[in-house]
């Protein structure tokens, strides 16, 4: 009877190990480097926990643009019905622009056609939705604005601007984003 004890207890200490183990592979190491300004939480949680996304819209189909900001609306919400942390990004380059404000762009590449006046007030209701009320992240080139010579006012609020989209592309890949886009 004591030799089945001693198994018994000898299983549990196993089990125990293994569980431990488990535990310790899950933190997030004591040794990786904290960014200056990162709150605690961040610091605890760790980037391996948060969902990083970056969709790239260079492209001028106010229909392909619709079918994106479907994509990123189920992905966003599965995250929230999931209690997963996340950060999505839309990136901005080149005809991307015409989704960004309500100028028309004329005597520019990208000036609005007909698909674009029809659609443009729902598109630009549900950008600014996933942006305001879903916390999506709005980037645009500079280098596409400033070729065009478009004013910082005349984007929607909340639009970040990096120097290059593509550039800022790789650096978010780089950051562990996913790099995702509509075709």
């Amino acid at each position: 009877m004591s030799n089945k004890v001693g198994i018994v207890a000898l299983l549990f200490s196993v089990v125990a190990l293994v569980l431990i183990l488990m535990v310790f592979q899950r933190l997030p190491s004591s040794a990786a480097p904290v960014q200056e300004g990162a709150s605690a939480t961040q610091a605890d949680v760790g980037d391996s926990e948060v969902k990083k996304v970056v969709w790239h819209a260079d492209f001028a189909d106010p229909r392909r643009f619709s079918a994106m900001l479907t994509s990123i609306n189920n992905m966003v919400t599965t995250f929230q019905n999931d209690l997963v942390d996340y950060d999505v990004r839309i990136v901005f380059v080149s005809y991307g622009i015409r989704f960004l404000t309500n100028d028309k762009l004329v005597g520019t590449p990208f000036v609005e056609d007909a698909a674009l006046v029809k659609r443009r007030a729902s598109l630009m209701g549900r950008l600014r939705s996933l942006q305001e009320v879903q916390e999506v992240k709005l980037e645009l080139c500079e280098i596409t604005r400033k070729a065009i010579g478009l004013p910082q006012e005349k984007l929607i609020e909340g639009v970040e601007s990096v120097p290059s989209g593509v550039v800022r592309i790789t650096e978010l890949q780089h950051q562990g984003f996913a790099y995702l886009k509509v075709e």
